[in-house]
């Protein structure tokens, strides 16, 4: 049995990144999400020296449902996670992978030059990652 040939997170990672202000509320945010049929969004970095961070549906489940609090209320700069560990387009699906683990993380957004280039997830790693699933 040969060890798969395992490529690139870019082979696999999602293109389509949406990238929202901290200071919305996260009803805001809910409709977004809806609206692009993704279950995580980028933060913007308010300047230079700052960094992305990244509002997760899980963080809105977990910080504002779960604690009975109004979506209206609250912004997501108050839930969002931030710095968020990121990963090169070039990083083999692998070595992705075992970064999530070692770090108990399940998605990631893609960098490339201090860009946000795309997101990659558990989901994408496995679905899209795997050789000859096709």
């Amino acid at each position: 049995m040969s060890v798969p040939n395992w490529g690139p997170v870019r082979d696999c990672m999602r293109t389509e990144v949406t990238e929202v202000d901290g200071s919305i509320d996260v009803l805001t945010a809910l409709k977004i999400m809806k609206k692009v049929g993704q279950t995580s969004l980028i933060v913007k970095r308010r300047d230079e020296q700052d960094e992305h961070g990244m509002l997760l549906f899980s963080d809105i489940a977990k910080q504002v449902i779960a604690k009975n609090r109004a979506p209206e209320r609250v912004n997501v700069y108050e839930i969002m996670a931030k710095p968020v560990i990121t990963v090169r387009p070039d990083m083999e699906i692998r070595y992705c992978a075992r970064l999530f683990e070692n770090f108990g993380i399940g998605h990631a957004p893609v960098a490339e030059n201090g860009k946000i280039i795309g997101m990659v997830s558990y989901y994408r790693l496995v679905l899209h990652g795997l050789p000859n699933l096709d």
